[in-house]
């Protein structure tokens, strides 16, 4: 018995050697998940510079209509005037961690206006964060209009 007791206590230590050496942080999918809602409020706002720093700069984005970006036509599409986004908010996320990368997945809802016209979309997302140099950076992001 306490030998299992030592053989447990061993692999937890290992667990969290291995986690500390990697740079990841314990409380790594409660950051990422705070991240994915500060990019809510940043988009809602039109807050590039806070984009920009959630954003690896290889990022790439599958967007809701299969448009492929990159992270500098991400934020530009943003800074548009003709974009105004008035409600962006997340249901249903969970995160699962791998390693140094986490991965999450949910539902979005946005509403606003673009190009003169309202709109109002809802799908699933997937979105990939990487523990680079000290921060979480979202590196991929891909999103899929749930139709009704």
């Amino acid at each position: 018995m306490k030998s299992a007791v030592l053989v447990m206590i061993l692999l937890c230590s290992a667990v969290w050697l291995t986690a500390a050496q990697s740079g990841a942080d314990p409380d790594a999918v409660t950051k990422v998940l705070a991240l994915e809602h500060a990019w809510n409020q940043a988009e809602e706002q039109k807050d590039t510079k806070a984009m920009d720093a959630i954003f690896d700069n290889a990022m790439v984005v599958v967007d809701y209509d299969g448009t492929l970006r990159t992270k500098a036509e991400f934020l530009a599409k943003m800074r548009s005037e003709t974009s105004h986004p008035q409600i962006e908010v997340t249901e249903s996320m969970t995160a699962r961690m791998l390693g140094t990368t986490v991965v999450v997945t949910g539902v979005y809802v946005m509403k606003g206006v673009e190009n003169g016209k309202a709109y109002a979309r809802r799908g699933r997302f997937i979105d990939t964060w990487a523990f680079k140099d000290g921060n979480w950076l979202c590196v991929t992001s891909q999103a899929t209009p749930i139709l009704h």
